[in-house]
Formats: C-alpha cells, sequence, structure tokens
C-alpha cells in the first residue's frame, strides 16, 4: 500500500493540474521541472509529493 496523501497536497494538485492540464505530462521527473516554472516551492519534500500526485492525476484522467 502507498502512504497516505495530505488533504494540502491533494487540494494544491488538483489546482494546478486544473490550470496547466496541457502542460502536465504522465511523467514524474518531467512534472517535477514543469512545477518549478509554474510555482515556487521551498521545500522539496513538499514538490516531489505534488509531482507525484499530479502524475497520478494525470494517468488517471488518461484512462477514464
Amino acid at each position: 500500500m502507498g502512504r497516505i496523501k495530505t488533504t494540502l497536497i491533494k487540494r494544491v494538485s488538483t489546482e494546478i493540474y486544473d490550470l496547466n492540464k496541457d502542460k502536465i505530462t504522465e511523467d514524474y521527473e518531467e512534472n517535477k521541472k514543469i512545477l518549478n516554472e509554474i510555482i515556487q516551492i521551498r521545500s522539496k519534500k513538499l514538490r516531489n509529493a505534488i509531482a507525484g500526485y499530479i502524475t497520478r492525476l494525470k494517468k488517471e484522467k488518461e484512462i477514464i
């Protein structure tokens, strides 16, 4: 089983995903770079968690 994401990560990730659907890809490493361009996050751990959740959202939306 995976780790449970906090409400902050889910909320911020969905907002970023909704505003930047065309830029977000299914590649985690690419999404980390895109996040650095879109917003400024001081914490590397928080950036990685948001990038991971955005990648997951993109993969789920592509299937549906």
